[in-house]
């Protein structure tokens, strides 16, 4: 097993240097990840101006949300193969197209189900392009410096993306319309679909091999089982049938996944791969550094408005003090990977986050604790970050360039489960708290901190020396 980059000892030296297409190169797809990460959030401080104008019900409007994280969760795994085997390039612009088209549709819906199955389609793109831009990144740059410099600038400006598009949203929406929340990726995606195909070479394995059509059903029907579980546990409560049945369902078809794989002629997922030690705890590490952060940003959002009385849009300006972390994280990962090795970064990414996040649990009601949660939210940024790059270089090293379009595959739909999995979970723990908001949001930001530090000895433990 290749561990090189998993020892404490810092990697070897390779070339630091990046040529002019390969800067072009990372900057289209810099933007398109960065599109679609805003997507995930720039639609959250809208939802009840969206609601009044196409007359959304107070139950409908959670499903904008759910039905793209639906689709961009559960077809994830999928794309990710289909990427491999039919060409990554051909394969992002296709998703971006469809991006482009169902984000006009969006713009343009007088109907809920026009909206719906807008987002709906945007999910699909989302689980499409993710992948297969990060498969695209992969392979441009070789394993090393360069790689983790990629890595850390695409992780910096996602997770800045996320944090930035509740502000956007808010800007866009007071300023203009909820339609231009879906207008502005029109113009995105046209420009990369223009610049790409002369920029981005096909990247595909020489011989295709058959499509596993049993393990593409069983992944993807229990990805989608799954995080429709998710979902409604954090609408209903964790003992609502329907989430119990779904999450159920969700388990038992994973696990039928599992066996599929290991008789499978050609698997979609060869169990080999799954039983890398790289693999499997990089995207634990990953799992919980994505649940941690974005639903810190739920539970921070709850304490902003409803404790401290802030408007949506002062809400998500405070965000950008996060979003200006987990840049600044992005920037440092690749250096002190560089000097510390993947595996010790990660950890002190962890370390960072956890003591970070630990110290929102001091917040009270009045407003000069904003200057502590600026400052928290900052820092524990930087170290979510590092964490989140350590995961990349983790979970994507070792492994051919052919089965690159697999690994970010798993990493995409680690990082969608963990974006989904994380709000129901703190959600259930904040209202089983009490009646009383800021001491909800107290306990449930202290199971933050130790799902943080769990991120911590799994790695620490797991992550050693093969």
């Amino acid at each position: 097993m290749t561990t090189a980059l998993l020892d404490d000892a810092p990697p070897t030296k390779a070339a630091t240097g990046m040529t002019g297409r390969q800067r072009l190169v990372l900057v289209v797809l810099l933007a398109a990840q960065f599109m679609l990460a805003v997507d995930f959030s720039i639609l959250n401080v809208a939802l009840p101006v969206i609601g009044r104008g196409l007359g959304f019900g107070l139950g409908g409007l959670q499903w904008i949300a759910t039905s793209f994280a639906l689709a961009a969760a559960g077809f994830t795994l999928l794309f990710g193969r289909v990427a491999d085997l039919v060409g990554r390039r051909r394969v992002f612009l296709v998703g971006l197209a469809v991006l482009g088209v169902s984000s006009l549709v969006g713009g343009l819906a007088t109907s809920p189900g026009l909206l719906l199955a807008a987002r709906v389609a945007q999910g699909l793109a989302t689980a499409a392009v993710t992948p297969a831009g990060l498969a695209l990144l992969t392979t441009a740059f070789p394993e090393g410096p360069l790689r983790e410099r990629a890595l850390g600038l695409n992780g910096a400006l996602m997770s800045a993306g996320f944090t930035s598009g509740a502000v956007l949203g808010g800007l866009l929406t007071d300023l203009l319309s909820w339609r231009w929340a879906f207008f502005v990726n029109v113009p995105v995606a046209l420009a990369v679909l223009l610049v790409a195909p002369r920029l981005i070479a096909e990247s595909r394995p020489a011989e295709r091999p058959r499509m596993d059509l049993p393990g593409a059903v069983t992944v993807t029907g229990g990805l989608l089982a799954l995080v429709y579980g998710l979902t409604t546990a954090g609408e209903h409560g964790w003992g609502d049938p329907v989430a119990l049945w779904a999450l159920g369902l969700g388990a038992v078809l994973l696990v039928v996944f599992w066996f599929v794989e290991r008789s499978a002629a050609a698997p979609l997922v060869p169990v080999r791969v799954l039983r890398r030690r790289t693999v499997v705890w990089g995207n634990v590490a990953g799992l919980l550094a994505f649940a941690t952060e974005t639903s810190l940003v739920f539970l921070l959002t709850l304490y902003l408005q409803q404790v401290l009385g802030f408007s949506a849009l002062a809400t998500g300006l405070a965000f950008g003090v996060l979003g200006a972390g987990t840049v600044v994280g992005g920037i440092l990962a690749p250096r002190l990977i560089g000097r510390l090795g993947t595996r010790r970064a990660l950890l002190a990414g962890f370390l960072v986050q956890a003591v970070a996040t630990g110290s929102l649990v001091l917040l009270g009601e009045g407003r000069a604790w904003l200057g502590l949660l600026l400052v928290a939210t900052f820092v524990g940024g930087v170290g979510n970050m590092l964490a989140i790059v350590g995961f990349m270089v983790t979970a994507t090293s070792g492994l051919p360039d052919g089965e690159q379009g697999l690994a970010t595959g798993v990493a995409t739909m680690t990082q969608q489960v963990g974006i989904t999995l994380g709000t129901p979970v703190m959600s259930a723990v904040a209202t089983a708290a009490g009646s009383a908001v800021l001491t909800g949001v107290g306990w449930a930001i202290a199971a933050n901190t130790a799902l943080v530090l769990l991120g911590f000895a799994a790695s620490a433990l797991f992550l050693r020396r093969g």
